[in-house]
């Protein structure tokens, strides 16, 4: 059977924000669309230095969005339509600053004003200096968004990040965020 006749196939936005990671987002989407799942990119104006909008638009076979203004085909906000329809939110890599926004109901760009109207599960991959991961900021807003239901994996504990630094912060391996993505799916 072909990924495009999965009927099982569910929709997941992927929100891709400016960490050296980005890239990393290109595999997660070409997993997920080979898995069967339509794949809407979401990507932060910080994240188009390091990855480009026509790589995603490729490898998921959708319109990329990157800003709000975008959406003059209808009437109907369609980062809305969006929302209402995901069964998944999944924002990897994430910085500490849209975990901030997320906590605190930010909605300044594309990502977080469809992050606060989903109502679908949401999973972040946090990916960030290892200092910055362990600040007492991104801890508490940690702590918010998993009260508040949302999924975290990772960072890796370990590892050289791009910083030079050694330690917390890499983004969790690829094919452990799709499993973690298809067991919130299940």
């Amino acid at each position: 059977m072909s990924a495009e006749s999965n009927s099982s196939g569910k929709t997941i936005l992927l929100g891709v924000t400016g960490s050296i990671a980005a890239f990393k987002a290109a595999d997660i989407a070409s997993h997920l669309v080979k898995l069967g799942h339509q794949v809407h990119v979401i990507m932060t104006d910080e994240s188009q230095e390091f990855i480009t909008p026509l790589t995603l638009q490729t490898l998921s076979r959708q319109a990329v969005i990157t800003r709000l203004a975008d959406e003059a085909d209808s009437w109907q906000p369609g980062h809305i339509q969006l929302a209402d329809r995901a069964d998944l939110l999944l924002i990897a890599p994430a910085t500490a600053n849209m975990i901030a926004k997320l906590a605190h109901g930010l909605a300044d760009d594309a990502l977080s004003s469809i992050a606060l109207a989903v109502r679908a599960p949401v999973l972040i991959a946090p990916a960030m200096n290892g200092n910055m991961w362990q600040h007492v900021a991104t801890e508490s807003n940690v702590k918010t968004l998993t009260e508040r239901g949302v999924h975290f994996i990772g960072p890796e504990q370990d590892g050289m990040l791009a910083c030079g630094y050694e330690g917390v912060g890499r983004l969790w391996n690829v094919e452990g965020i799709i499993a973690k993505t298809e067991e919130l799916l299940s």
